[in-house]
């Protein structure tokens, strides 16, 4: 083993945080001094922490030798004082600026000149909470993600006085407990929780909008983009207790700019003690562990079906078409539909009754599909009616769609549907990131992948949907519902304008 960047450290906190740092930086070859204030929580800590390696041990992913040097290297402090030979210490305790700013006014009286001083806050600012401090610039953020262990990203946060050296030794080390290390401004939300904005506070506008419920939006966005969790499961699974005020702090904390607007209907839930999983009841109700989700609506029974004439402004055209031919439709190919005809329009960030009013076509026999992800490329279509859509047509295009087995949900109107909503937003908060200089793109990405699971980083959803699409529905949207919210980042337009991958730095 190598020696590791800094060699004793310090962890103030012994929640579930700080033992995962704890566990990991021990792991590395570092001595750990453990101190809380609370008197018997530092020998809980270790034991909890000398049963984790334990474990570890009977699974074969450490050694009988390195776990007693493991245990060996874990010791507890009594006091502050007993912090006064480490080279690092980081802090893991309650979010509240106030107390932060005490402890690190004790802790630099304690440490050599020499030492650097951490915080692990995920949404307090890295330069407020070293305001007060005589030596500003060996103070960083340090933000890992729970479970410590198994989250291998941690974020590397410059306050305004952070010398640069600081940032460097922080990831250094971070590389030696196996973790990758991405460095960010300090700016709201760093880069994982900033990034992470868009996801979830869409999907609650689409489910304000009456659009579609909970349960059809997790199955849209994880069949058509492929999330491990569709957003509802992931409130459920954070809970709203801690979500709802990250949304509401970053929110404020960029004086409410509205790419970041929270949802009364999280408010709502919280303030009803309606928080997740954790409490039997969330989005969902939770029996043994396990989401009770209502089946799908089975697929309407149509005697017969009416021919099908598609717009000649849809996107993917000709995709549409030969999907249809695949399926079996009668197409009609002139100038317009027949009075017959079920019309098939696939917008990109309209929604279906701007398209009916524009193209002059019955409102009343339109229905929309979602074609920003091709057909092939995803597990399920998404189909959008009008208000004056009839019910006929409603189900002789379900009915059709689902002729080859692929499952079909059937929303109310919305500008952009689901998938084109979320994803764009998603794209567009972190091109903005980009734009403002929180972090590199390739830091971006690698933090959001590691951090929040998604299938890609944001900017290269961004590439592999066409910035160019992305711009579209953007504006788009910003068309139909005249929300500052949807205004696109100049990254994303000066990119998408020219043909620029939305990795293209600048040099």
């Amino acid at each position: 083993m190598s020696t590791p960047q800094f060699t004793t450290v310090g962890l103030v906190g012994t929640g579930a945080m700080g033992r995962g740092i704890a566990q990991i930086a021990a792991q590395a070859g570092a001595v750990v001094r453990l101190f809380d204030t609370q008197a018997d929580a530092v020998a809980k800590a270790q034991a909890a922490l000398g049963a984790q390696w334990d474990k570890l041990a009977e699974k074969g992913k450490l050694s009988a030798d390195a776990v007693a040097a493991c245990k060996a290297r874990l010791k507890p402090a009594a006091q502050l004082a007993d912090l006064a030979d480490c080279d690092l210490v980081v802090e893991a305790i309650v979010e509240r600026l106030d107390v932060k700013q005490k402890l690190f006014a004790e802790l630099e009286a304690i440490v050599q000149p020499t030492a650097v001083l951490a915080t692990n806050t995920s949404s307090l600012s890295v330069t407020a909470i070293a305001a007060g401090l005589k030596h500003p610039q060996r103070f960083a953020g340090y933000h890992f993600f729970n479970p410590v262990p198994l989250m291998k990203v941690v974020e590397c946060i410059a306050g305004l006085k952070t010398d640069p050296a600081v940032c460097q030794r922080l990831a250094a080390f971070a590389r030696q407990m196996g973790h990758t290390p991405v460095q960010a401004g300090d700016t709201p939300g760093f880069i994982v929780n900033h990034a992470g904005r868009g996801y979830g506070t869409e999907a609650l506008r689409i489910v304000g909008e009456g659009v579609a419920d909970f349960a059809t939006i997790d199955r849209i966005l994880k069949d058509q983009v492929g999330f491990r969790l569709g957003p509802f499961e992931l409130f459920d699974l954070t809970a709203l207790d801690v979500s709802h005020p990250v949304m509401e702090s970053i929110y404020r904390q960029y004086y409410d700019e509205p790419r970041y607007r929270p949802s009364v209907i999280t408010a709502q839930r919280l303030a009803g003690g309606v928080v997740g999983k954790k409490g039997g009841e969330g989005f969902y109700r939770y029996v043994d562990g396990k989401a009770q989700m209502a089946p799908e609506p089975a697929v309407p029974q149509v005697a017969e079906l009416p021919p099908v004439w598609v717009s000649t402004r849809a996107a993917r055209r000709a995709e549409l078409l030969q999907l249809l031919k695949d399926l079996g439709a009668k197409i009609e190919t002139g100038q317009s539909p027949s009075p017959q005809a079920l019309t098939v329009v696939a917008p990109l960030g309209f929604d279906v009754t701007t398209v009916a009013v524009v193209e002059r076509l019955d409102p009343a026999r339109t229905v929309g599909i979602d074609l920003l992800v091709e057909d092939a490329a995803t597990r399920r279509r998404v189909l959008a009616t009008n208000p004056a859509t009839r019910s006929d047509m409603r189900d002789a295009a379900h009915a059709l769609f689902a002729r080859d087995g692929k499952p079909v949900s059937v929303i109310r109107d919305s500008g952009g549907f689901v998938t084109q909503r979320v994803v764009a937003t998603i794209v567009n908060i972190a091109a903005d990131m980009c734009q403002q200089r929180v972090c590199t793109p390739q830091d971006l990405e690698t933090a959001v992948t590691l951090g929040l699971g998604y299938p890609l980083g944001p900017l290269a959803m961004g590439d592999r949907f066409g910035p160019a699409s992305v711009l579209e529905v953007l504006f788009n949207l910003q068309t139909v519902y005249g929300d500052p919210r949807y205004r696109p980042s100049p990254w994303l337009r000066r990119r998408g304008a020219i043909g620029l991958s939305l990795l293209h730095e600048e040099t």
